[in-house]
């Protein structure tokens, strides 16, 4: 793992955008870390034990201050269940995420080994240890704002650095990769956005997708939520059923996206059976 330098102090290791594989070990998010003159901030932990132990170790090549705490930004595996290898540090979290990877961190690690095999060896799903709540923390020099979001699952947490302008967005974002929908409540999601755009940022870090130095990532995020909602609505109240929703033709400004036709009928299959049961009558 080789970090990029973004920004004064600030890493990213830039994952592929794609889904997980055993040929890509789970090497798809954009983790980072924040090298501060008075510890290291670590933004999440990633897919696996091996995947925290290589970042880690990466981590110590550019600075030999100790880990001062690991932020999590929600309970989605490759956010969190590469802890392991920062155990001596506080693991902080909102307790939303907290909650949800006590619930079902058990279960969603079973699912990653199976997806990704041996990658997964001695990996085990540890909750956070801190809880987070909202706030504005000052870590060596750098003024870090931690936000309390939600729409991409119920418990979304967005790093701000004021001091350098670099917005580490978890999951809210995606830039040009279709989102991922599994715990997503859209209309959530669109108040989020409208929260990270009236920052002022330098740099996006989207947890999935292209590094940006501009916003362009946000409203490309808005724009498919919009239409994804609008869509599947629309396909509801014409009474199509699900097989005929995934068939449906995607906008053409969305083939910037990868993995889209993937995420989309990934997304029918999360959404629709709901929608359909808020727009069809009843009649028994």
């Amino acid at each position: 793992m080789e970090p990029r330098r973004i920004a004064a102090d600030t890493y990213v290791f830039e994952g592929a955008r794609e889904h997980f594989t055993s040929a890509n070990g789970g090497n798809i998010l954009n983790s980072g870390f924040i090298a501060t003159g008075d510890g290291v901030i670590v933004v999440q932990s990633g897919p696996s034990r091996r995947y925290g132990e290589e970042m880690r170790a990466a981590i110590g090549k550019v600075t030999r201050r100790p880990i001062a705490r690991v932020f999590v930004s929600n309970l989605h595996p490759d956010y969190f269940l590469g802890s392991q290898a920062f155990a001596d540090a506080p693991i902080a979290a909102l307790p939303g995420t907290i909650d949800g990877i006590r619930s079902d961190g058990r279960a969603v690690t079973e699912n990653m080994y199976r997806l990704l095999g041996d990658w997964m060896r001695g990996t085990d799903a540890g909750p956070p240890t801190e809880p987070v709540l909202g706030a504005t923390v000052v870590q060596g020099g750098h003024r870090l704002r931690l936000m309390p979001l939600a729409g991409h699952t119920a418990a979304d947490l967005a790093i701000f650095d004021e001091t350098t302008g670099v917005l580490f967005a978890g999951g809210l974002v995606f830039s040009d990769r279709a989102p991922t929908t599994p715990h997503a409540d859209i209309a959530r999601w669109l108040l989020s956005l409208d929260e990270l755009e009236a920052l002022d940022i330098a740099v996006l870090v989207p947890n999935h997708g292209t590094i940006r130095t501009d916003e362009a990532a946000i409203g490309q995020t808005r724009d498919y939520l919009t239409w994804l909602d609008a869509t599947l609505r629309a396909s509801a109240e014409a009474g199509l059923d699900m097989n005929e929703v995934m068939a449906i033709e995607i906008p053409e400004r969305f083939s910037v996206l990868s993995v889209l036709r993937e995420e989309f009928t990934r997304s029918v299959a999360h959404l629709y059976p709901k929608i359909e049961q808020s727009v069809l009558p009843r009649v028994n």
